[in-house]
């Protein structure tokens, strides 16, 4: 199964643990397919159109990740369970947790028939390290030794070098880095799409490769109608322990939940990764065995824009405050149709270190302290919040509702500041003009709590998109990501996890599941540890 190499900003609604019971069609099932199974079959996916170029290094939402991640592969992935798998690799090891060594599977090719070596990760990590090529995945490789001359800390100043001193070709199959400082973890990361390999054709027209990406995973890319589908087909030379039981993916490209549910029970689309709120009342009764309710490990926020005037100096009374002004229980319960749990902290289940109740009370809905903490935290400036969300996501319904919760229990006025899709709702984000507060859902890119928390609240870090800086923190960050054993760095975070109530980089609302479902064309539909369908696994049937 692939599990950990989508990781990704979350794009939808109705999008957490592992290995979690299904109900209604949650895991692999054959229900209401019909005809012999066609190998060579093509079958057809609900996607949002993806925010940028198909570079692995430059994609860090769940509409990009799901087609990238069809085209290339990484070095390792993770099971069900969260254990360490590897893919394009024999192994990854270290004896020190800093020096890591990275030895290749033999006769790996990327799509254009030319071979995957050690270079051909080297070279593309080295690119998309360097500031000059502007990755927004970058972050991803600062452990690296040598990040900060090719990536330079200040903003506006120029690499002192092209490649990073930690990262060495060995041979052809055999590369190591090394890092700044041991990192227990660091074997997880790899998992994650922007440590994907590239040939060497990519090198020369970086723009017109993203356009038309050549990958060394189990699909290979053959067109993309921008806002209409994306087409990926077998690549029968793969391999990877995951090969496609299906000639090919069509990732048909919608402006709304509510219009694919109709294409889905129409016929006209195979696979939905969710279904919209205003559908969640009837899908189990119109798809039956074909509808999925399966918890993953994603967890859905609200977020501040900490660069604005509003939040610059905010107390954390504050927003303390408006946490606890919100009825997570009520809300899940009828306007997300119980498909939602109310979260009690910042990682999500089904990761390693999560721990219920890290969040103590400020997930607890209490109007009356609410008001307190907000008063005694000097009041929300301008007493007025706004929540920017994505249309195309299925959220408005959900947004309306914090918001009058917010408003009924403190007076402070609140409303949703929709943007029309995903890309732009992502867009306002990195160019940081969002007014206020924003919708924010994370899903893992590997199974510790570290990815929770490092990668979304340390300064400057790829998921940090708020702003949000604290040097307190950032030094906790440090030591846990230095601990001697993986263990320990765990409980290092744990740690860190129930003092971020007294930092509030964002509100914890609840945990995701797949609420989605599938045609009668189909079989064998399953999803993985960040909600997406398992693309390799899909049986098509013959009409």
């Amino acid at each position: 199964m692939r599990g950990a190499t989508s990781a990704k900003w979350v794009a939808g609604a109705a999008i957490i643990a592992l290995a979690a019971t299904a109900c209604g069609g949650g895991g692999k099932s054959d229900s209401g397919a019909k005809g012999a199974v066609d190998p060579n079959g093509i079958f057809s996916v609900e996607l949002g159109e993806p925010e940028h170029t198909l570079v692995p290094s430059n994609t860090q939402e769940s509409n990009g990740s799901l087609a990238v991640n069809s085209i290339f592969s990484q070095l390792v992935d993770y099971d069900a369970q969260g254990k360490l798998t590897m893919v394009n690799a024999e192994s990854v090891t270290s004896s020190d947790s800093k020096l890591w060594t990275v030895k290749l599977k033999k006769d790996w090719k990327f799509h254009d028939g030319t071979p995957v070596t050690a270079n051909s990760y080297v070279k593309a990590w080295n690119w998309a390290a360097n500031v000059n090529n502007a990755q927004i995945n970058a972050s991803w490789f600062d452990a690296i030794k040598g990040y900060t001359d090719v990536h330079p800390a200040d903003k506006g100043a120029k690499p002192t070098a092209d490649t990073m001193s930690g990262l060495k070709v060995v041979d052809d199959n055999t590369f190591t880095i090394e890092l700044n400082a041991p990192l227990p973890y660091f074997a997880y990361k790899l998992g994650y799409t922007a440590y994907s390999p590239l040939p060497d054709s990519f090198f020369k027209d970086p723009k017109a490769a993203g356009e038309h990406p050549i990958g060394n995973g189990p699909y290979k890319f053959e067109s993309w109608d921008h806002k209409k589908q994306i087409k990926v087909v077998r690549y029968d030379d793969y391999k990877g322990p995951d090969k496609a039981k299906n000639g090919g993916v069509i990732f048909k490209n919608y402006t709304t939940l509510e219009v694919a549910y109709q294409d889905l029970k129409a016929g006209n689309v195979d696979v939905l990764r969710q279904i919209g709120p205003k559908d969640l009342p009837k899908y189990r009764q119109d798809l039956g065995d074909r509808a999925v309710d399966k918890p993953y490990s994603a967890i859905q926020t609200i977020a501040f824009a900490f660069y604005k005037d509003q939040w610059k100096t905010a107390n954390p009374k504050v927003l303390q405050g408006l946490s606890m002004a919100i009825d997570r229980n009520t809300i899940t319960k009828t306007v997300l149709n119980g498909t939602r749990e109310p979260a009690t902290g910042w990682v999500a289940k089904g990761v390693l270190g999560y721990q219920p109740d890290a969040a103590g009370d400020i997930t607890k809905f209490d109007p009356a302290k609410a008001k307190q903490l907000i008063a005694d935290g000097g009041g929300v400036p301008g007493n007025e919040v706004t929540i920017q969300y994505n249309a195309d996501g299925g959220h408005k319904e959900w947004v309306e509702a914090v918001c009058n919760s917010i408003t009924q229990a403190t007076g402070v006025k609140c409303t949703g500041d929709s943007k029309p899709d995903f890309q732009a709702d992502n867009q306002a984000r990195n160019n940081k003009t969002v007014k206020s507060m924003y919708r924010s859902g994370w899903v893992l890119d590997y199974p510790v709590n570290a990815n929770f928390i490092s990668d979304l609240f340390r300064t400057d870090a790829g998921g940090n998109q708020g702003g949000f800086s604290n040097k307190d923190l950032d030094a906790k960050i440090a030591k846990a990501d230095s601990a001697a054993s993986l263990d320990d760095s765990v409980k290092q975070y744990q740690a860190i996890e129930k003092d971020l109530v007294n930092y509030m980089p964002s509100i914890p609302l609840w945990y995701y599941k797949v609420n989605a479902g599938y045609s009668q064309s189909v079989s064998g539909v399953d999803y993985n540890q960040q909600g997406d369908p398992v693309l390799t696994d899909v049986q098509v049937h013959k009409k």
